[in-house]
Order: C-alpha cells, then structure tokens, then sequence
C-alpha cells in the first residue's frame, strides 16, 4: 500500500501480542474506550497508526487482583504502520476492523497519555523492500506458497465463499522475495522474538533464505539440488 507517511511525532501506537508485517493483514475486535476513539479518528480522517509488539503487559488493561502488581506494557522500538481497509460497528461499543500492513518504522521514544492510549515519535522510516524476483535455489519456497494458495482458491470456491476471505490480501506476488518471506513468517508458528527479528532485516533475500531454512528444518520442504 503506497501512501504518504504520518507525521514523525505523536504517531498513535496500537500495543499488541502480534508482529504486523508490511502487506499483512491485520482483523482486530476494538471494545476498550481508549481504541474505540483512537480507531473511530483514524477511520474518518484516513489515517493510518502503528502496531508495536507487546514484550511485557496485556492488550487489554485490566486492573490488578489482589496482592498483584500492574505490569505496565512494554513494546519494541520496531514497528509497522496499519492502515484501516474496512470497518463495521455490529453493536454499540464493538468495532470490528480490517488492516493491513505498510511502512516498517523505529521510534525514538513514546508517552502514555492518561487514559491509556500510547503515542510515539518515529526515529525512522524503514526501507520497503525493494522488488527482487525470487532465486532459483528459493524457487521451491514460491512453489509451496502457490500449491498452498491454489488450494485454500479451489476450497473456497467449493463453499461458495468469495476471494477477501483468503488470510492474504492481493494481490499475491511468489515470486516476490520480500512478500513471499512475509507471508511465510506469517503462516509459521514462530515466537515474537523470531517475528520480531526478521521482520526488522532489511535484506528480503536474506529473510527469505532464513525462511527457507525454518521450511526444510520444521516442515520438511526440499531444497532441490540445482544443476
């Protein structure tokens, strides 16, 4: 998504147990006053926030039970623009929203407001990832991805269930390196800390080959031998 970038400060932060990475989507349910505003500002005016991954806290607040300490959230430096694709409000106090993914950013530093809600001060604007087909020795990565794409089409269509309904959002580039690893990274069962890790290399080629390496490791995907 290609749109023109927030101001540097005061970029509203959405803290949350997820790694948001660029072209992603991102389905939220917001019911917390603090994000019911936020959220409702950002939808009319067309702007977009930051989704920052939780190291320490809740996405929700709650009050601490007796004899507990609050445990005030906590978040990496490392984050990614959201932009609002779709919003529904099926009751009052529910918003039920669709986000995807932008620009990768690094703050410099972030103030809690009274009410809860986080704002931040960009440092810096990540690089995109710039266009870079795919390798032929990471060709068979591309391969699992369109095999895995062709078959959620197929079973979609089975159930009479209409393209949005897929969990990546066009348009779908395997051949790309940077959204072939991204979407991969999405679909793995990684902790935060690897998330976070590799969607922070600026290198898509080199993300896409540790991606490959957790493929072959984890799920058993054959490196075939080149000639």
């Amino acid at each position: 998504m290609s749109a023109s970038l927030p101001d540097t400060a005061d970029l509203p932060l959405f803290p949350l147990g997820t790694v948001l990475f660029p072209g992603g989507l991102l389905p939220l349910q917001i019911f917390e006053p603090r994000y019911l505003d936020l959220i409702g500002r950002c939808h009319r005016e067309g702007r977009p926030f930051g989704v920052v991954t939780l190291t320490q806290g809740q996405e929700v607040m709650r009050a601490p039970g007796p004899g507990q300490d609050d445990l005030p959230e906590a978040f990496a430096a490392t984050g990614t623009l959201a932009h609002i694709l779709g919003l529904e409000r099926p009751r009052p106090g529910l918003m039920l929203i669709r986000c995807e993914g932008s620009r990768r950013f690094r703050l410099a530093g972030q103030q809690r407001l009274k009410h809860g809600l986080w704002l931040g001060t960009v440092a810096e604007w990540l690089p995109p990832d710039p266009d870079l087909p795919v390798p032929p020795h990471l060709r068979h990565v591309a391969q699992a991805m369109q095999v895995l794409l062709d078959s959620w089409c197929t079973e979609m269509q089975s159930q009479g269930l209409q393209a949005s309904a897929l969990p990546l959002l066009p348009p779908h580039r395997p051949e790309d390196c940077g959204w072939l690893a991204n979407r991969w990274i999405e679909l793995l069962a990684l902790g935060r800390e690897e998330q976070l890790r590799l969607m922070s290399l600026d290198n898509p080629l080199l993300r896409l080959e540790l991606v490959a390496d957790l493929l072959e490791q984890a799920h058993g995907l054959v490196r075939p031998a080149l000639d």
